[in-house]
């Protein structure tokens, strides 16, 4: 979804409970998982070091109970990553979540919007 330079824009950012949370960060990165097949090429995608990217998906595993992400050993040749059942349902509702707050929240954004433009 293109948006106008400077236009409002809604973020959801979910408490897992504890200290996990996810939000559009982790999101984009397992679309981009799911996208390059590779956390490596997943981290480069997205501008964040493969370390990061490691430490966030494990982490986000640990506070699901399972992995998100299925890793395959073995280089550029056989290696790899998927997003696991779990990951994939995870994108799913996250996607459902975002699509029924921007639908909910349409009119005031519109408004905001129009507030906006009017100060600059």
């Amino acid at each position: 979804m293109a948006r106008k330079p400077g236009a409002p824009k809604l973020w959801i950012r979910i408490d897992l409970g504890g200290d996990e949370k996810i939000g559009p960060g982790k999101i984009e990165l397992l679309r981009a998982v799911e996208e390059q097949q590779s956390i490596s090429a997943a981290a480069r995608a997205i501008g964040m070091s493969y370390r990061r990217a490691w430490l966030l998906i494990d982490a986000l595993g640990k506070s699901l109970g399972a992995a998100v992400v299925d890793t395959h050993v073995g280089g550029r040749e056989r290696g790899g990553a998927v997003l696991t059942p779990l990951g994939r349902e995870l994108l799913a509702h996250y996607d459902e979540i975002q699509r029924l707050a921007a639908k909910a929240t349409a009119p005031a954004m519109r408004r905001l919007a129009t507030l906006v433009r009017r100060r600059r």
